[in-house]
């Protein structure tokens, strides 16, 4: 991904927008970029003030309101890989079960 689709992402991100695909690219790309990073950083900034201030509630820590929520993406992120390579593993294994009796069955038939 390139900074100008981070850029893009943005304000998605932050709304909670992104599909699981975008997001992981997303991450990737902030994680290595401190020209990203730090625009992520402005703009969750910028949006949570004004939402506190809508709602007059506040943290005044949200550097760590951030990386809360970033540690909580990276954990999706996760999440769906895994459920993603055991779902690959299940029907890896149903397909084998399937030859493995079709290949009995043959046996039976042909002997």
């Amino acid at each position: 991904m390139k900074c100008r689709e981070a850029e893009r992402l943005v304000m998605p991100y932050i709304q909670d927008e992104l599909t699981d695909g975008e997001l992981e690219e997303f991450l990737e790309h902030v994680e290595t970029c401190p020209s990203c990073q730090e625009e992520l950083e402005i703009y969750f900034m910028v949006s949570l003030g004004l939402r506190q201030l809508d709602e007059g509630t506040g943290s005044f820590n949200m550097k760590q309101e951030l990386e809360e929520i970033l540690d909580l993406s990276y954990r999706r992120v996760h999440f769906v890989r895994t459920i993603k390579i055991t779902c690959y593993a299940i029907n890896t294994l149903a397909g084998l079960g399937l030859l493995t009796t079709f290949l009995l069955q043959l046996r039976i038939w042909m002997g």
